[in-house]
């Protein structure tokens, strides 16, 4: 029986779907578009997941799993993706088992990996060469956002391809938005990377100063949350960050290889990013203190 919570949109038809990456985020996205009655069929590298997935949304509707990502995208109208990286994206989409090979003429690709923007443009012309989409769609809330269904999608591409996908994307999101050509949802991802980074410092060294102050932070921070001084990280971190609670949320690991591509794109487009810089180096303290797969508020605990 699927625990996560169901999510109520206007009817849209049911589509052939598939989803590639049953992952952290891919497994309860996955599961949202079964729920809205779409036809699913699910590959990921680990078949175990894939036979598990379909087990607990057998009931939601017509859900099935592929040994192979071309085998998954077959005779569906929109192919998904969740995966890790650069080169776990292009091990999903190009070779004879890749989804491209799968893929009918004018069918879409609808990429949620956090990648760089230069394979997200890559996949686009190979895309387009075999009379495919491809769309670049990152998406920002985490885990919980995906259970829930409230992820914000950030989308470059093709704009026909686009207004295909989108109402179907909306089964996992809050917001489904299309900022440009391909790679600018890649490129706003990291701008929202580069936003939280300089947010979990500054909520850190805030709540650490006002401990050392002997300031009852609790209380500090339901005051200030009422102020200028508001922010998602405060109201969703900040008490689990004064309690010493990391074991949840996006991983330290992640959030340097999300900033890895930040640093990458802005030696390439000149921006200068001398507080993200020095919050990345924060981050590798945190992994060095072995926490790899701790929340990234946990950058709290260099200071303590």
């Amino acid at each position: 029986m699927n625990s996560t919570p169901s999510k109520i949109h206007a009817p849209i038809p049911a589509r052939q779907v598939a989803f590639l990456g049953l992952g952290v985020m891919g497994y309860p996205m996955a599961g949202h578009l079964a729920q809205a009655g779409h036809q699913v069929t699910v590959y990921n590298r680990t078949a175990t997941k894939s036979i598990a997935w379909c087990e607990e949304y057998t009931g939601a509707g017509a859900v099935k799993h592929a040994e192979t990502p071309r085998l998954a995208a077959q005779q569906a109208e929109l192919v998904f993706c969740c995966v890790g990286n650069d080169d776990d994206l292009r091990s999903v989409t190009l070779g004879p088992d890749g989804a491209f090979a799968g893929m009918a003429p004018g069918s879409v690709f609808v990429d949620h990996t956090t990648a760089s923007a230069s394979v997200a443009r890559e996949l686009y012309r190979a895309a387009n060469d075999l009379g495919l989409h491809f769309i670049d769609a990152p998406v920002s809330g985490g885990q919980a956002g995906a259970q829930n269904g409230q992820l914000t999608v950030m989308c470059g591409g093709d704009r026909a391809a686009f207004d295909q996908a989108q109402p179907v994307a909306m089964a996992y999101a809050k917001a489904v938005t299309h900022l440009g050509a391909s790679g600018a949802g890649q490129l706003a991802k990291m701008v929202n990377q580069v936003c939280i980074a300089g947010l979990v410092q500054g909520l850190s060294e805030a709540i650490a100063f006002g401990e050392q102050a002997g300031l009852d932070m609790n209380q500090v921070l339901d005051v200030i949350g009422k102020g200028a001084a508001q922010s998602w990280q405060l109201d969703n971190r900040g008490k689990t960050m004064v309690a010493g609670k990391f074991d949840f949320g996006f991983a330290v690991d992640w959030m340097r290889k999300d900033l890895g591509l930040v640093l990458d794109e802005a030696k390439r487009n000149g921006a200068r990013l001398p507080v993200t810089a020095l919050v990345d180096q924060f981050y590798a303290d945190v992994q060095h203190m072995g926490g790899q797969r701790w929340d990234t508020s946990s950058l709290i605990k260099r200071l303590r």
